[in-house]
């Protein structure tokens, strides 16, 4: 972000992602579960006691992040579990909500968020860094690739990850351990779950966000700028 700031604690209309982020999330968790890494201490001075948090000391994906949330959340009981990513401003409270509804519903292992672009122009040109949704021929989702791994057919895929996640939490523990980091970043990817429930025979559930911008992440000051222009 070229900043002294955590990328969290930028402000979009006066008030930090972070922020924005727990007050969708408060009426359906009043305190979330948090895992912060790299200059955590300042998100936790800021963020104070809207949230229980963890430590993730290495920094090495997205699952080794949940996994290290393992422990608090077995200690809570938790049988649903969501997640959210800390710099997604625009995610609305509604839309977790209809996550959880589908998922239940469904009695799924696990369900996702989508977003389907027409293109990857104007704002939407964020979207091109996310993960691809890679579908069977029958529409089922087999697996999510992200950019890094894409090969160029699978880059023309506009059918990307929100990066916002149900899953059963029994499920998810069982799981979580059978990610590796064989892949060009050497993390261990949260979306390979998404794989592993496939092999499984488990269906992957889904839900689609109509408004794209829901989606908007923040990772560099370009990113910032669409998102106080879209957003703000």
């Amino acid at each position: 972000m070229n900043s002294d700031l955590p990328k969290v604690l930028h402000c979009i209309k006066d008030k930090t992602i972070i922020e924005s982020v727990l007050d969708n999330v408060s009426p359906l968790c009043s305190k979330p579960v948090m895992i912060v890494g790299h200059r955590g201490d300042e998100v936790i001075k800021a963020v104070g006691d809207r949230a229980t948090f963890v430590w993730q000391k290495e920094q090495l994906g997205t699952g080794h992040a949940v996994a290290c949330a393992k422990e608090t959340l077995l200690a809570q009981n938790a049988e649903t579990i969501v997640v959210l990513p800390g710099d997604h401003p625009s995610i609305r409270t509604t839309t977790i909500k209809n996550l959880i509804e589908s998922h239940e519903r469904k009695e799924a292992k696990l369900t996702i968020a989508t977003i389907l672009l027409p293109d990857f122009m104007d704002y939407r040109e964020s979207f091109y860094n996310f993960g691809r949704i890679i579908r069977t021929p029958e529409g089922d989702i087999s697996g999510i690739v992200e950019l890094k791994d894409a090969t160029d057919d699978q880059k023309a895929i506009k059918e990307v990850n929100a990066a916002y996640y149900c899953f059963d939490a029994d499920w998810l523990w069982q799981n979580i351990s059978k990610l590796g980091s064989d892949n060009k970043a050497g993390e261990f990817y949260l979306t390979d779950l998404i794989a592993i429930a496939a092999s499984q025979n488990e269906p992957i559930n889904s839900i689609t966000i109509s408004d794209p911008r829901e989606g908007l992440g923040v990772n560099t000051p370009a990113q910032l700028q669409i998102a106080e222009k879209y957003l703000g």
